[in-house]
């Protein structure tokens, strides 16, 4: 059996008697600094770049607007790309809906495309993947006329969306959602391969095929196989799924370098985790949370088919998760490398430093924090990071070393 100390960011896996493994823990010398001190947004949600050379930065409210601005710390400033708040279904007291998910395609340069992943008010509790096209005349305004809705998905409650879209390397749409929300998976979306709910998806938005507005990959893990279900009948499996077993992915990136695929999933009772997300992946809920046994069968199965996520911390540390990225930038030599995320409700940051060749943690790093709700994370096209919190701010990390 392994026990675990978690204290202030500390993780010591221990066997029965001798310690078999421990991160290094400590401070950096990074601190945060506002970034564009001169504006502030309504619950940005995500920050992105176009990667077309103009590096511009564009942050999506909630609410369902997005804004454009130069990357300027003295810009005073914001232009409206695209308003889609009459579409666009947020309240603050459902606050896991609205405006989600933001990227542009790859080819951008070439094609002015972007694709939104919100929650829709032509229908309760639907999320929808749509394609929008920049306008023809104005790179700063999208054409709001654009939308082409691609996928369109039902939930059964208003939390655990997901949100998060974005592209890899291998120029597929990734599509992060939730279990359906509620508490304990009450309808096993997270172990249910014939729902779109619970996984990260993973579509061809250049192609169409199957009577769908995109086409599935040919090397998806899922394509053309089926399980058995309660009467013994054969059901399809979803073929869109690229990896399952998850409860609320919040949020999720690649690494631009390697183009490793990281995914922090918000936990309920006691844990909260980081995953690196690879093809085919059961991720454990709700038989587990994070490592742990969830649910009161757990104990006595075998599930040595479930991947593990690569950290965890427990809820005295904190409560919900905010997914980050790897650090790419030039700024802080000290984060490159590293994955930098955040804890919403103690507002912890930390740089967590993962070996891919060993496939372990070998650092886990404190850095200054306000202590502030950190709602997301994103980068500009030089890979420097910011995350955006609650009251509307964004911030970027320096090195205190300097």
């Amino acid at each position: 059996m392994r026990n675990y100390l978690v204290a202030a960011g500390l993780f010591l896996v221990t066997g029965a008697a001798d310690a078999v493994g421990q991160v290094r823990e400590e401070s950096l010398p990074v601190a945060v600094e506002r970034a564009f001190p001169n504006l502030v947004f309504e619950r940005p949600i995500v920050v992105t770049h176009a990667a077309d050379g103009s590096n511009r930065i564009f942050v999506a409210e909630q609410h369902g607007v997005i804004q454009v601005l130069p990357n300027d710390q003295d810009t005073e400033e914001s232009q409206v790309f695209l308003d889609i708040d009459e579409r666009c279904v947020y309240k603050d007291t459902q606050n896991e809906e609205g405006l989600l998910g933001f990227a542009f395609h790859p080819k951008y340069r070439e094609n002015g495309e972007f694709f939104l992943y919100y929650t829709t008010a032509s229908a309760d509790h639907t999320s929808v993947i749509s394609r929008f096209r920049v306008s023809a005349d104005d790179p700063n305004r999208a054409d709001p006329n654009s939308e082409e809705e691609l996928l369109r998905i039902p939930q059964p409650f208003w939390n655990h969306n997901g949100g998060t879209i974005c592209f890899g390397p291998d120029g597929f749409l990734y599509i992060g959602l939730g279990d359906g929300g509620s508490a304990n998976d009450p309808e096993g979306n997270g172990q249910n391969l014939t729902t779109l709910l619970g996984s990260i998806l993973r579509i061809d938005v250049d192609r169409t095929g199957g009577g769908r507005d995109y086409a599935i990959p040919a090397d998806n893990p899922f394509v053309g196989k089926f399980v058995t279900g309660l009467k013994g009948e054969k059901l399809p499996i979803r073929p869109e799924i690229y990896a399952y077993g998850l409860r609320n992915v919040w949020r999720m990136s690649f690494d631009r370098q390697t183009g490793t695929l990281w995914a922090a999933d918000v936990g309920q009772n006691l844990w909260e985790e980081i995953n690196i997300v690879t093809r085919g992946g059961n991720y454990g809920w709700n038989v587990r949370e994070a490592k742990h046994w969830f649910r009161p069968d757990g104990n006595d199965a075998d599930r040595s088919d479930l991947t593990d996520p690569i950290w965890e911390y427990h809820h005295s540390v904190g409560k919900s998760i905010t997914g980050g990225t790897v650090y790419r930038g030039s700024r802080v030599s000290e984060l490159v490398g590293k994955y930098v995320y955040a804890d919403y409700v103690s507002g912890l940051l930390w740089a967590l430093e993962y070996d891919e060749t060993a496939g372990k943690v070998v650092g886990n790093y404190t850095l200054s924090s306000e202590k502030q709700p950190v709602m997301s994370f994103g980068d500009d096209e030089s890979g420097e990071v910011y995350f955006t919190t609650t009251f509307g701010m964004l911030y970027r990390f320096r090195s205190e070393s300097r």
